[in-house]
Parts: C-alpha cells; structure tokens; sequence
C-alpha cells in the first residue's frame, strides 16, 4: 500500500477497502482454480507476513485527524499527557496510563503506529494457532470484516482490547496468562466485560443448540419490550459512561436510523446460521469452534435487546469481532461440501462483499 504522506486524506480509507477488494478477488479467482493448493506452505506464510506489515504501516502511519473520528480525540489526550497533564481517572486506567507512559518518549504519530500494531498482530497470532499454514486466509477474512478499519482507526481502545481478547481465546499454553489477557483486554476497553462475561458462561455451559434459543429468544425480547431494555442496563450503570450510547439522539454513522435494524440482525445471523449448518447440521464436534460461536451467539444476543439505541454499533461489535472465525474455521479442519474450495471461494466474496457496500454507501 501506499505511504500516507501521497494520499488525501478523503482517499486514505477508500484506498485501503479498493486494494484489500483486489487481494480479496485474487483470492476468489486462485480458490477457483486451484483450490486450497492456492499457494505453498512457505509462500502461505511471506504472503501473510507481507499483508501483516502492510496494513499495519498503512493503518498506524494514517494521518492524525478528526476525519477518522475517535482519533482526534485520542490525539488530544495523548498531547495532553505529553504536556504533562495528569492521568485521567477512569474504569479503564490501564488505557490512561499506556498514554501516559508513550507520550513520554514518542510523538504522537509513533503512538498510533504501535496501536495499529497491538490492534493487528494479535489477530494475525491468532490466526496462526487457529490454522497454522492457512493462516492466511483468516487473517485476510478478519482484514476483509466489516467493523476491522472502523476499530482500528476509529473506536482504536476498543479494538485493542478485542484483539488481546481474540489472541487469549486462541492461546491454550497457560491458564493464568488467559486470564492476565482477560483482565487486561478488561481494563483496556470495560465493555469488554460482554465478551468476558459470555466466555465464562462457555466454561461451565457448552450446548449450541441452548445458545441459539436464548439469541431468537432475545429478538422475541426485543420486539416485544422496545427500548426497556436500553433503560434497564442503563439504570444499572454497567460501563458507566459509556452506556449513554445506549440513550443518546445525536449521532452521524451508519447506526444513524434508530429502531429495530434488521438489515444488521440479518448481517449478524450469516454467522448464526453458519454456526449452525457446521455444528447442528454437519455434527462439527469441535470445542474450540464451539466455544467461538457460544460466545458470539452470547455477546450479539445483548446486541439485539440494545438494538434500537444510537450508536448501537459499539455493542455490535463486541459480537462482530468474531464473526471472520466463526464463519471461516471450520472449512479448514472438516470437509463439508463435495467441492468445498468454490464454496469457499464464494463465501470469502459474500463475506467482503457487504463490507465493500457498506463502505459504498456509508
């Protein structure tokens, strides 16, 4: 990709969706022709080394600036801190307090290249303990989510908790550094509590089929209660300010519309169903795509009570982090079609393919 110093700012985030839409139909073209083959297992692992550091120097040398939203502020603060200014108290210290501590040798523009590393290098870790060779086209599929450029560059604090929260999942070694990377992917952003929460429940309930009842039970739930459920959590006071989201009416991003969103439930249920087809229908009896999709089933669950909120996103994404896996694990472990690559090959289309229009039309 090319440097930020030659692009305009207005075209930085077209440019980074149109080239990941040419690696993306390379990709479909390849699968078609070749299959899983699509590369040798050393050239698997340059070609994803290569897109691993591009995005990363592409994502974390971007401009600063409020065209990117949330990393204005970001900026603020961070030259607040390099001024001096005094760690803001807040449930997520640890965040204030890596501020603080790079302002004091970095500029500001070596600090959001290193977010950008903490935010990508975890997933592409991730991918490699997940599929080893075929890292790649995890890695890829997680590039090519919907909410990936958005957390990156926007909602920065929150998609690094989510990435250390990713990498713990796909790390078995050691249960106490699991939960180190709990609480850290905790302190980082505290709504991760939703997908912390939901990976407990996993640990001592594991049956799919009760997962999916409670996600349509919660749909149930939300047409028939509308906003109540946005007043009750609010009124708990879980994630103290950040749960004004849940009551807000000023807004300007593609949850702009309030009410119930089916086109974002119907994007949700691609990967409910995939769930289901692999593990109810094909009896895909593997615990860690299991456990995945008991999670996402979870966290996207409290999605739908919250749905009619602004700035709903926020909470989707605690669910829509994991979407890539949860779709894309299991062609790589179990055969489910009689030519599976071409399904592949056409799911990797469908599943860029919304991202691209939603990046049309935003």
């Amino acid at each position: 990709m090319m440097s930020s110093s030659l692009i305009p700012l207005p075209y930085y985030t077209p440019v980074f969706y149109n080239t990941i839409l040419i690696i993306v139909l390379f990709a479909f073209i390849k699968l078609q022709t070749k299959g899983y083959v699509i590369y040798s297992p050393k050239k698997k692992e340059y070609i994803s080394l290569i897109l691993l550091v591009a995005v990363t120097l592409y994502m974390g040398l971007r401009p600063i600036s409020y065209y990117f939203a949330d990393m204005g502020m970001y900026n603020a603060e961070f030259e607040y801190y390099a001024r001096g200014g005094e760690i803001y108290k807040s449930r997520d210290m640890l965040w204030n307090s890596f501020m603080k501590f790079c302002s004091k040798f970095m500029t500001a523009k070596l600090f959001f290249l290193l977010c950008a590393a903490i935010y990508i290098v975890p997933i592409y870790a991730a991918s490699k303990k997940w599929l080893g060779e075929d890292r790649y086209f995890l890695f890829l599929m997680f590039i090519a989510s919907f909410s990936f450029w958005g957390a990156g560059t926007n909602g920065i604090r929150n998609g690094i908790a989510s990435s250390v929260f990713i990498f713990m999942l796909s790390y078995n070694h050691n249960k106490y550094i699991k939960y180190i990377l709990l609480t850290l992917s905790y302190l980082i952003h505290g709504s991760m509590l939703i997908p912390i929460a939901a990976y407990i429940l996993t640990l001592f309930y594991k049956n799919p089929k009760h997962y999916l009842l409670g996600w349509l039970g919660a749909i149930i739930l939300s047409l028939t209660l509308g906003s109540y459920w946005e007043n009750l959590f609010t009124s708990l006071g879980y994630g103290g300010s950040r749960l004004q989201y849940l009551t807000m009416r000023e807004f300007d991003d593609q949850f702009s519309s309030l009410g119930f969103r089916w086109d974002f439930l119907i994007y949700s249920a691609a990967a409910i169903y995939a769930g289901y087809y692999f593990i109810i229908k094909r009896k895909f009896n593997d615990k860690v795509y299991i456990q995945l999709f008991n999670i996402y089933v979870t966290a996207n669950a409290f999605w739908i009570l919250v749905i009619r909120a602004s700035f709903s996103n926020r909470f989707a994404y605690l669910s829509w982090f994991l979407m890539a896996v949860v779709i894309f694990y299991p062609f790589f472990k179990q055969r489910f079609f009689k030519k599976q690559q071409k399904v592949l090959a056409f799911t990797v289309i469908a599943y860029f393919g919304f991202t691209y229009l939603m990046f049309l039309i935003k």
